[in-house]
């Protein structure tokens, strides 16, 4: 399967907007990539929470097909579990799933 998985720890804001969210978009949209996720994990959960911007950025990845989750220990740990499932994304244990997509062909950027 053509899959991509974006492993988002950076919270560097040129960073985001520049790399993490600007590829995953355009995966989607251009067809590069059959599925995309992002994964929020760590700092990013804290500023998606606190960014509007950001916010409305992970909205717009959401209908454009982008699966987006979070990890759940980071975002509990956090206090942003509530925001970041209010938003549509999706917020699990990541992991296992995150080994197993380490152990699979899936194609995963560590950023």
């Amino acid at each position: 399967m053509n899959q991509l998985y974006v492993l988002w720890t950076n919270a560097d804001p040129l960073t985001s907007e520049k790399m993490v969210f600007m590829y995953t978009l355009n995966s989607k949209l251009k067809g590069w990539w059959e599925d995309v996720t992002l994964i929020i994990w760590g700092a990013t959960a804290k500023y998606t929470a606190e960014d509007e911007k950001v916010q409305e950025t992970i909205k717009t990845l959401i209908r454009s097909g982008v699966k987006v989750s979070a990890c759940k220990a980071c975002a509990d740990q956090l206090g942003v579990t509530e925001m970041l499932e209010g938003l549509g994304v999706e917020v699990i244990y990541w992991g296992v799933p995150l080994t197993d997509v380490l152990k699979s062909d899936a194609k995963l950027i560590t950023i």
